[in-house]
């Protein structure tokens, strides 16, 4: 069995961004891996789904983007949108902070957890009151910490994410705004940095992902979302104050899964057989069993190249969930980890009938999934 792919953290992560930012406005104790320049005023967006490979064989689409100064950065793993954001707003890899794919095991309720939704896997059966956001990820995050060395700290996302689950886990310690549409969203994050002397504004954009999903990427609706973007961030970048720097990032890219191999969990002979619960997604899957030498084997065999199967051991020997794993957190990465290779994923046409039929998927480590723009702008 060879080590996949390669050491995710070898080289600077979405976990590096928020501690440079603090580190470059003058916030002692943090670590400025990214080398970027002093800075009073820092705008941060998150483009969700807009990997730097996408948005570089799109010129047409985002002009202006792709001619913004900047260069390409890694996700950390696994490639998802709860990780990543764990991962920037705490300034940890997945193994510290515990998230640890887009549904994980919690030992506390001896069951699987969709971190997005903060619900039972499969349900909409919130969780908040038995896994605590502030307790299951106790570690301060980049927000506490810029706003207790005195920076004004300002997250403006959708109004529907006040008071999730994720949000009180990995964003906390900002002035939380909630917008409902572009226009808002400009307004307001124009606004969050002419206030204080020093100011941290985070905000997000999650259409480019949606559509990424639900169409494909480059697809002629990602295409024309894509462009919505371009155009927004250069609408911005022109009205924010002078001296202000902003960021444009993402939390993963994605690929075309219609075009590789789909192997179906709940209806593969054998594939199922002494595994007592999976997890993670299509492209990254967690499982769980009793007999790990029977299933690693099985699994090998049937996924063969269209994936990397390895134990929780192979995979901390990697470092794929960063190079000193919380002992404590392992059990919400599977006995067995597979990561899909190509554009090959592990569907579950009847336990997540949506999710299995959605073209565009990530999770996995190809360069398509993993690199994300680190974009340089004022």
């Amino acid at each position: 069995m060879s080590l996949p792919l390669r050491d995710v953290y070898a080289e600077p992560t979405l976990a590096d961004l928020m501690p440079s930012v603090l580190s470059s406005a003058g916030v002692a104790g943090e670590s400025n891996r990214l080398d970027l320049a002093p800075a009073d005023h820092t705008v941060v967006l998150l483009v969700d789904g807009m990997g730097w490979e996408l948005l570089q064989r799109n010129t047409k689409a985002a002009p202006y983007l792709t001619q913004a100064p900047g260069s390409p950065m890694r996700a950390g793993f696994p490639t998802t949108t709860a990780v990543s954001l764990a991962s920037l707003g705490t300034g940890l890899p997945s193994g510290l902070h515990g998230i640890t794919g887009y549904q994980s095991y919690v030992d506390e309720i001896e069951a699987p957890v969709n971190w997005l939704r903060w619900t039972l896997a499969g349900t909409a059966i919130d969780q908040r009151d038995d896994l605590v956001p502030e307790t299951v990820q106790p570690h301060r995050t980049v927000f506490e910490r810029g706003r207790e060395a005195g920076l004004t700290v300002t997250t403006v996302v959708p109004k529907a994410f006040e008071g999730s689950g994720l949000t009180r886990a990995v964003l906390r310690g900002g002035n939380f705004v909630g917008v409902s549409a572009y226009g808002d969203l400009l307004a307001q994050v124009a606004a969050a940095v002419r206030t204080g002397g020093r100011s941290l504004v985070y905000c997000y954009i999650g259409e480019v992902d949606t559509l990424g999903h639900v169409y494909g990427p480059e697809s002629a609706a990602w295409l024309a979302q894509l462009t919505v973007v371009d155009r927004f961030v250069e609408q911005l970048a022109g009205a924010l104050p002078d001296g202000t720097r902003l960021l444009v990032t993402a939390d993963h890219g994605m690929v075309d899964a219609s075009r590789g191999r789909r192997i179906d969990f709940d209806h593969t002979p054998g594939l199922g057989e002494d595994v007592t619960v999976i997890a993670g997604e299509p492209r990254c899957r967690h499982i769980y069993t009793d007999h790990v030498g029977r299933v690693l084997e099985r699994w090998r065999n049937e996924l063969g190249d269209h994936a990397w199967v390895g134990t929780r051991d192979d995979a901390f020997a990697a470092c794929l969930f960063g190079s000193d794993p919380d002992p404590s957190l392992a059990r919400r990465i599977g006995d067995i980890v597979a990561v899909g290779r190509g554009e090959s994923t592990v569907i579950r046409s009847d336990g997540e009938q949506v999710m299995s039929n959605l073209p565009g998927q990530h999770g996995a480590l190809t360069d398509e999934e993993l690199l994300v723009p680190l974009l340089r702008i004022g």
